[in-house]
């Protein structure tokens, strides 16, 4: 079990690890910590946004949308490979997923199939939000695979975690495709090569 970073130490790690930092707003104190809490903290997911243009995804993505308020993540990596923080804390991102997925991440071992929505996953896990139409075509530019690599790393460095505790919102809650366009298989041995 893990505590969540402050929010100065998770800039440091991200900006320690190489990752091209833009802050937007008071993103320390924009978070949904007023619906439950944050942490304890077991892994890092990864989803893409639906979006195209990276201001309006930045937007978007800070903000939410009426029916799902923002944050809806902590950080936004646009195709030019910068991370955008949005938020702190709490976020609107993973929803319930699968409490065995959940014990597996902590585990580090193999993922089960996410078959349930049993668990609140906004609580355990660090957010990226990744621009991409997530239609399977659209394409992931080196500069975003290697941003989501870093931020990635840089929590699991953290932590002391390996690449295990990074999944993708498709292996967490059941019905979910994102991110779509690379595996998360080929990410996480990214993350493996980079944390050793």
């Amino acid at each position: 079990m893990a505590p969540p970073m402050s929010a100065s130490t998770f800039l440091d790690a991200l900006q320690d690890e190489g990752v091209t930092i833009v802050q937007v707003g008071d993103w320390r104190h924009h978070n949904r910590n007023h619906k439950g809490p944050w942490g304890p903290v077991h892994g890092v997911m990864i989803h893409h946004t639906v979006t195209k243009g990276s201001a309006r995804t930045v937007e978007l993505c800070r903000d939410g949308y009426e029916d799902l308020p923002g944050p809806l993540c902590h950080g936004v990596i646009t195709k030019d490979g910068r991370v955008h923080l949005v938020g702190y804390g709490r976020a609107n991102h993973a929803g319930l997923g699968d409490d065995d997925v959940l014990r597996a991440v902590i585990a580090e071992k193999a993922l089960p199939p996410d078959n349930e929505a049993n668990t609140d996953g906004n609580r355990h896990f660090y957010g990226f939000e990744c621009e991409n139409l997530g239609d399977g075509r659209d394409p992931w530019p080196a500069a975003q695979l290697d941003a989501i690599e870093k931020v990635a790393a840089a929590i699991c460095r953290h932590h002391g975690w390996t690449e295990r505790s990074v999944i993708g919102h498709l292996e967490w809650q059941p019905g979910k495709v994102d991110p779509r366009g690379f595996t998360m298989a080929s990410m996480r041995t990214r993350i493996r090569d980079r944390l050793t």
